[in-house]
């Protein structure tokens, strides 16, 4: 099956959720109403807890827990509030994967999206876009099984989905991987372009002299959430820094590899996410 064969599928990309919808269409507004945000989030229970679940889980560092949709929005503000009502859907719209480890699946990216994060922090970039790109990094592998599952099914005991080398295996055997499917997916649910590029070229973010700050930030990411899946040692993560890319961002190796860099996610997060 071709990319566009998979992204025109049905049954590939799960259609944005209605409140969805009408949240990004009220926060696109001149003066979005607050009030109306508030009211559209507290109309789907499961939306908002799995929102409030996110806030708490990503480590803003707030001096106490956000416990509803009006504290998230004084304490966020707009663009973290809609980056994390859009990465929740997501994860509501994918609940069971043939093929998948599901808690894996999403402790990994939630791995990422923290690391997205702080990395974000640290070059002066958007912290909230970053945390729900590295959410949503990888969505597109879920796509894939859920469409082709039998033509990975191969490839998957040979480099499992969470690998490191997964991205050119799958462009080796499909011609296009689960960056190139995610990016069409965040395209569909109206994702900001911004998170939309970065998903694309995750993992060539500076080739042809592209630049793509937000890409490099998410390779990074995925990277060391990958390495942590793979148990990699201190000497293994040494060895296979990407350091062209942390260069180019302007980072070095003990920034990105310093110890504990986040709260990695434990086993009570993912079980509340999913």
């Amino acid at each position: 099956m071709t990319l566009e064969e998979l992204l025109a599928s049905n049954e590939a990309l799960p259609s944005i959720p209605k409140i969805i919808a009408l949240l990004l269409n009220e926060l696109d507004q001149a003066e979005p109403d607050l009030r109306k945000i508030s009211q559209l989030l507290n109309t789907d229970p499961v939306l908002t807890t799995r929102l409030l679940r996110l806030a708490n889980s990503a480590q803003f560092q707030f001096a106490s827990k956000i416990s509803s949709v009006s504290e998230a929005l004084a304490l966020m503000g707009l663009d973290q509030v809609r980056s994390l009502a859009t990465a929740a859907a997501v994860t509501g719209a994918f609940r069971i994967v043939q093929g998948i480890d599901m808690n894996q699946f999403w402790r990994f990216s939630l791995n990422t999206a923290k690391l997205s994060r702080m990395l974000a922090g640290m070059i002066r970039k958007n912290q909230a876009a970053a945390f729900t790109a590295g959410l949503i990094h990888a969505t597109g592998e879920l796509v894939m099984h859920r469409v082709i599952d039998k033509e990975l099914m191969s490839l998957d005991q040979e480099v499992p989905p969470l690998a490191l080398k997964r991205a050119s295996a799958e462009r080796k055997l499909l011609g296009y991987c689960y960056a190139d499917v995610g990016a069409g997916f965040a395209r569909n649910w109206q994702f900001p372009q911004a998170i939309v590029d970065a998903l694309a070229n995750q993992n060539t973010p500076f080739e042809n002299d592209v630049y793509e700050p937000m890409a490099g930030i998410l390779h990074l990411a995925a990277w060391r959430a990958r390495a942590r899946e793979a148990n990699y040692d201190a000497q293994d993560l040494t060895d296979n820094f990407p350091d062209t890319v942390a260069l180019a961002l302007g980072l070095d190796i003990d920034m990105v590899l310093q110890q504990d860099p986040i709260d990695w996610t434990s086993r009570t997060e993912v079980a509340a996410l999913v």
